[in-house]
């Protein structure tokens, strides 16, 4: 802070105890990386997030047919769709494993593809071995004109059999 002297002369004149200034202190610690709502993964589907760009899914994919749901015993564990996209002339199998199943930490294999019933075939598949992981999307199907369903089916080893769940047919 500045003061003028009895002798007309500016006089620096130290600063209240405590007072800070900008630029003064330790640097505040960065925000966490957070996922921008545009690449955030959805229970909806979102075919901009990290997953589906890994799996090639065309960012103009929109859901086509009905959500299924993968059940364990009377308990909903995953919600499993069909996307189609324009752009790249594909459709895509998607799954989302519900939170509440996620939270027992029970390891699983999950398989996401579309059903050609024209081929009598899962197409597009992937596979995914041994994970806790919620969003999966199926590759790129070239199935646009077979008849066809979104398909998901999740097998906890040490359970007899798998839990699969199949969209509505469209054609």
């Amino acid at each position: 802070m500045c003061a003028v002297a009895a002798s007309g002369a500016f006089a620096l004149t130290p600063a209240g105890a405590g007072t800070a200034s900008a630029g003064t202190g330790p640097r505040p610690a960065p925000a966490p990386a957070q996922p921008s709502a545009a690449s955030a993964p959805t229970e909806e589907g979102n075919p901009s997030s990290a997953r589906a760009a890994a799996a090639g899914v065309c960012s103009d994919a929109y859901q086509i047919g009905t959500t299924s749901y993968i059940y364990r015993e009377a308990v909903q564990i995953a919600s499993v769709k069909q996307f189609y996209s324009p752009q790249c002339n594909e459709n895509y199998g998607y799954v989302w494993v519900w939170k509440s199943f996620l939270d027992k930490k029970i390891t699983f294999d999950l398989q996401v593809g579309v059903w050609s019933y024209d081929r009598s075939a899962l197409i597009g598949v992937d596979r995914q071995y041994d994970t806790l992981e919620q969003e999966f999307w199926g590759n790129g199907a070239d199935t646009v004109d077979d008849c066809t369903s979104g398909d998901g089916t999740l097998t906890i080893l040490s359970e007899q059999g798998s839990y699969h769940s199949r969209t509505s047919k469209r054609c």
